[in-house]
């Protein structure tokens, strides 16, 4: 066993053999490399056509969302103004309501004055208190002419003027 040819030639088969059956259970596996670069390729070759126009909508998109998020705020900013003028029209009404119904107060106030005063019986003397000074005397006298008094023109009688006959035979008859 000293030969050192037969150990060399050993040698050299047994390589030889070990490297055939690297390269038998390397062969399948090469080629599953193979698929999986052609695979690789004609993935990158999609993406390099679908990618751009996908990227493009996404972009689109997002404009477009931020156009309708812009949109949604104008229009809530607009419902706001909206909804401060309804506010402001209720609070006008209210105070139209107010003022009508303090309107309407003094108005009934002012019916229920009026229908106490009419209803009241008045007496002769009081009455008389109420007229201005001057007319009290023409009044009171009933008949009687002020002969201080000249009227201008006498077409005018009337008892507060003195012509107190003047102005009853102008009046028509009433039944009392």
């Amino acid at each position: 066993m000293t030969e050192p040819l037969f150990w060399l030639g050993l040698s050299i088969l047994l390589v030889a053999v070990s490297l055939t059956a690297v390269l038998i259970t390397l062969l399948p596996a090469v080629q599953e490399l193979a698929r999986a670069a052609r695979s690789l390729e004609k993935l990158a070759d999609t993406l390099r056509r679908e990618l751009p126009p996908t990227l493009e909508a996404i972009r689109l998109t997002g404009m477009e969302i931020t156009d309708l998020t812009d949109d949604v705020g104008e229009g809530v900013k607009s419902a706001g103004q909206v909804v401060k003028q309804v506010d402001q029209s209720i609070s006008g009404a209210k105070k139209q309501a107010q003022n009508i119904e303090a309107g309407t107060k003094s108005v009934f106030a002012g019916i229920k004055a009026a229908w106490r005063t009419f209803k009241r019986p008045t007496s002769a003397r009081r009455s008389m208190d109420r007229l201005p000074p001057s007319h009290r005397n023409a009044v009171g006298m009933r008949g009687y002419r002020d002969a201080s008094y000249q009227d201008p023109k006498p077409n005018n009688a009337s008892p507060s003027n003195g012509h107190y006959e003047e102005w009853e035979r102008e009046q028509p008859d009433s039944e009392d």
